[in-house]
């Protein structure tokens, strides 16, 4: 194994095998890199010093023979080494959570607030109660690694900051990171919530399929890509934004973003919350229809099926154009999954090709209204623990120290 640039492995890499258990003792990873035992011993004494790796012997030292010697010491991923904010900001509630660096929830508290609020409002309470939630996990801000930061709609994930949202038209523009420069100085990473909630699948589905759509519908409605995986955004962050695509069921409906026939107009949880007033049904939000749905309303579950099946008609063009191994449903509507699915299933099983479909399977997201707060957690390990970041901060600590 070499580096990135061709050369020897780096201490980066070597953290990786660690972390992900492909190596596990000092041979192993000469094994595996080419490395000599010094250049093994001088990395690997440098993720020791720095706290993400720590070491110990054989769980099965007693079992070994006597004249087995001494058993090989252990490297293991130091998942304790520090904390990661991840804050899912929606419409109307925002998710919190403090996760250790193995992306696992340590803490989380899901916080109600006024439609409409802008970020110079509602980002001070964020920083708040995730800083009530540090405490509560037993951490301080000298632990934390880094912020992820998810909202609805297009993202400029270059400058952390709403590039496009129907939903939080106030939020276009504003940069999210000085927010949180009061409480840490970790970097902060923003990206939209179908796309976190799409990484948030690095320990669920993702482990058994490498090509996949998340569907997120809720208040909007938009999809994740998941291709060979890895996220795919597109050029300017928009991939996935199908809650406005023209379709022949809205066409002539007004919808919010200005535009006339979007998905969103017939299918979207503000839509239906319309829809449901007008029908005489006391609701304010879409997770009170979907309760009135699982309750048993039969003219609620009917809602949540069409729209279902709304959804399936323009899901079904990205399936045949991405042939992904399975759809993973998510957000407020899924969760009266069983109509949900069930009309999904009946357009996009009827206008996707046979081929595109013939091994195709719809699931649930794996970790449940928990799943924006791990996205976010994922989002951000995977930019400040991958090979190229430790190998950064590695060389800023040795900086630090010979200063």
């Amino acid at each position: 194994m070499t580096g990135v640039l061709g050369g020897p492995a780096t201490a980066g890499e070597v953290f990786s095998l660690v972390r992900d258990s492909r190596a596990v003792t000092r041979s192993e990873i000469g094994r595996l890199t080419g490395l000599s035992r010094t250049a093994v011993a001088a990395r690997v004494q440098a993720l020791l010093d720095y706290g993400l790796v720590v070491e110990g012997v054989e769980d099965d030292q007693d079992e070994r023979p006597p004249s087995a010697g001494r058993p090989p010491v252990r490297l293991r991923f130091n998942r304790a080494a520090g904390v990661v904010l991840a804050a899912a900001i929606g419409r109307s509630r925002t998710q919190l959570g403090v996760c250790d660096l193995d992306g696992s929830v340590l803490v989380s508290r899901d916080v109600e607030q006024e439609v409409g609020l802008t970020p110079e409002v509602l980002m001070p309470r964020v920083v708040a109660a995730l800083e009530e939630l540090l405490a509560e996990a037993g951490a301080d801000a000298a632990q934390v690694r880094a912020t992820g930061l998810s909202i609805p709609g297009t993202v400029d994930t270059s400058t952390g900051a709403s590039l496009d949202s129907p939903i939080m038209s106030n939020w276009d523009g504003v940069p999210l990171a000085p927010f949180l420069a009061g409480l840490t100085s970790a970097p902060v990473f923003v990206d939209n919530d179908a796309n976190v909630m799409a990484l948030s699948e690095r320990r669920g589905h993702l482990e058994t399929f490498d090509e996949l759509l998340f569907v997120k519908a809720s208040t909007g409605i938009g999809v994740g890509v998941v291709t060979e995986g890895r996220l795919v955004r597109g050029g300017l962050g928009a991939g996935g934004e199908i809650g406005h695509t023209k379709t022949p069921a809205a066409e002539g409906l007004l919808c919010r973003c200005g535009e006339r026939g979007c998905l969103e107009t017939v299918a979207a949880g503000w839509s239906l919350v319309q829809g449901a007033r007008e029908a005489g049904h006391e609701v304010s939000h879409v997770r009170d229809l979907v309760a009135l749905a699982t309750h048993g309303d039969a003219e609620a579950r009917q809602q949540v099926r069409t729209a279902g099946r709304r959804i399936g008609e323009v899901v079904a063009a990205a399936v045949n154009l991405l042939n992904p191994e399975a759809v993973v449903v998510g957000g407020d509507l899924a969760a009266a999954y069983d109509p949900f699915v069930a009309g999904l299933r009946e357009s996009l099983y009827s206008l996707a090709t046979a081929l595109a479909t013939r091994d195709l399977v719809i699931v649930p997201l794996s970790h449940g209204e928990r799943s924006g707060v791990v996205g976010c957690a994922a989002m951000a390990l995977r930019e400040v623990l991958d090979s190229t970041a430790v190998d950064r901060a590695l060389a800023l600590a040795a900086a630090r120290a010979a200063s």
